[in-house]
Formats: structure tokens, C-alpha cells, sequence
């Protein structure tokens, strides 16, 4: 921060990340007193229900320092139009920017097989793979999630499922988790693999054929567009906020936060693997127009020159 409030004439834009966090609150306070415009990113802090934890602390925070901040920001930077909708603004009439993340295409694994055979995964050609790639969390809709897929296995709808990532803040839930599933007749087409990255990751992606995530919340998905961009279907909730632009562009299935629909939407998508293929092809030329980062970086290039000129 003393190296900021050294260097800021040295810069013409400052594009700081998350809010309520210390470094990056006081980062915005020493751009605002000297004069460097900035561009805050919330990262889903000022969305209602995150505002709900801590809420005392929150609300007094942002009177002293995150509202100050925000009035004197150059633009607000959500990466979702359904993110800006719901954001809190505490009374602050801001400028508004919608940007998305990027994704990189991934270049194809050479020794995906051997990759898998030692994550443990069934390599069955004729079981439709289905992947969740996220963290183990409450907020991932695990509570529709294995219901739904109880209830397809129960109707005799052939799967696997592989569930990749985990829980380091909240091992026990995620060890809750696990036992459930393995508990019942869904453990025998489930196979955790805890996190994965690099190789690992890009060979799910390619053994895949449909993708779910059920979130009861996100400001944008970034999962959800690798997933895109690596040819998959998606299965989300509408608590994902690019959920419109998938409805729009036929990239998946979108429901709502309850079993049922995100039972028959993971039912019909099982079952029907023509459709799979449109709809993955659709979400892989979408996420490639929209979520490439040539795109995204000219779009930030227009952006910052913009807002320096509405500065100035």
C-alpha cells in the first residue's frame, strides 16, 4: 500500500478485485485520494445472500469504507448481467460495466486413459459420463444433486458420475458427502476424485459428456464455461448467472433451485445423447465467441480507454 501510494502517478488505471478484503479496500481509499481512476470487481461479495454472512460486521464496514470506495469508483466490474442485478450498491448510484471471465482451451491429453484408469474411472464407451467439477460445498446444491441422481438410478437411467474437487475449509462436510453417497445404491456410479488440475482436469473434460452444476449460487460459473469450451452440455440451476446467455445460445439445460426439474433436465440429457451433441456443440462455439481472452482483453482495452477519456 505505501508502494501504491508512491507509484500511482506512474499509472493510468488501477483494476482492483474483491471487496471487504483489507488490502483491496485500502487499494481503492489510496487510488481515490490520489486521483488514480479504478475499476472495482466484487467477485460476488455485494450479492444479498453473501452480504446475509457476517451481516453486522458487513454493513459497518461498508458505511466506513467499502460505499465511499464505491461512489468513487471509475465503473463496477460484474462478469454476469444477473450479477449486476442483484448486487447491493448501499445507496450508490454507480457505473455499471458487464465483462466475463476467460477460459483457455485446453490442448488435447495424450495419455488421458492411463490419466484416468489411475483417478479410478470406468472408461465404459457406452455409459453417458457425467461430470461435476467444483468445490464440495453447501452452495453447490448437493441436496438436489444426489436426490436426483438417486432417483435416476432408481428408474434403471445408466450413468457414471465423477465428482472432482473438494473441501479444505470444511473437510467434515465433504466427508458427509462422500459417505452418503457411497451409502447408497448412487456409490456404485460415483467416483470421487478430490481436486484436480492440469492433465487431470483437461482428461475429465474430455472423457465427459454433460456437465451439472446445481448452484444455489454464482456470480458468473467459470467451471461451467470450461466445461463449454471444452464441448460439453451443461446442466445449471438458475442461481449460475450466465444462466441466460445458455438459454439463449441452446448450450444446455437450465432449472431451477428444486429436485424435480433438475431430476427430468439430467434425465432427458442422459437419455438422449443426439441432443447432447447440439447443445455441446452449441455451448462450445459460444463459450469460444465469448469467453476467449482475446476477446475479453480487447473488450478491457476499449473499456479502460473509455473510462479514462469519460475521466478526463
Amino acid at each position: 500500500l505505501r508502494w501504491l501510494a508512491t507509484h500511482t502517478h506512474d499509472f493510468d488505471i488501477a483494476h482492483i478485485h474483491a471487496l471487504f478484503s483489507p488490502v483491496s479496500s485500502a487499494a481503492a481509499t489510496v487510488s481515490r485520494f490520489k486521483k488514480l481512476p479504478y475499476l472495482l470487481r466484487p467477485l460476488g461479495t455485494l450479492d444479498p445472500s453473501d452480504l446475509r454472512k457476517k451481516k453486522a460486521l458487513k454493513q459497518l464496514y461498508a458505511a466506513l469504507i467499502e460505499r465511499p470506495n464505491l461512489a468513487g469508483a471509475a465503473a463496477i466490474h460484474f462478469t454476469s448481467a444477473q450479477e449486476a442485478a442483484v448486487s447491493e450498491r448501499f445507496g450508490v448510484t454507480t457505473r455499471d460495466l458487464v465483462m466475463p471471465l476467460g477460459v483457455v482451451p485446453s490442448k488435447p491429453v495424450g495419455d488421458r486413459d492411463t490419466i484416468l484408469r489411475e483417478l479410478g474411472i470406468p472408461l465404459d464407451p457406452n455409459t453417458p459420463r457425467l461430470l461435476f467439477m467444483s468445490r464440495i460445498d453447501p452452495k453447490k446444491g448437493f441436496d438436489l444433486l444426489i436426490p436426483a441422481l438417486e432417483t435416476l438410478v432408481a428408474e434403471g437411467v445408466d450413468f457414471h458420475i465423477v465428482i472432482a474437487g473438494g473441501n479444505p475449509q470444511d473437510p467434515a462436510y465433504e466427508a458427509q458427502t462422500k459417505a452418503r453417497i457411497q451409502a447408497s445404491k448412487l456409490g456404485d456410479h460415483a467416483t470421487f476424485t478430490g481436486f484436480v488440475t492440469g492433465d487431470a482436469k483437461t482428461a475429465l473434460l474430455e472423457w465427459a459428456d454433460l456437465f451439472v452444476l446445481p448452484s444455489y449460487y454464482e456470480n458468473f460459473g467459470i467451471a461451467v464455461a470450461e466445461a463449454m469450451v471444452a464441448g460439453l452440455p451443461v446442466v445449471i440451476s438458475d442461481q449460475v448467472h450466465i444462466c441466460n446467455e445458455i438459454q439463449q445460445a441452446e448450450a444446455g439445460w437450465v432449472v431451477p433451485c428444486q429436485i424435480e426439474p433438475l431430476t427430468a433436465a439430467l434425465r432427458s440429457a442422459l437419455t438422449h445423447p443426439g441432443d447432447r451433441h447440439h447443445r455441446g456443440q452449441q455451448a462450445q462455439a459460444y463459450a469460444l465467441e465469448h469467453y476467449s481472452w482475446d476477446a475479453i482483453a480487447a473488450q478491457m482495452l476499449h473499456t479502460y480507454a473509455e473510462l479514462l477519456g469519460h475521466k478526463n
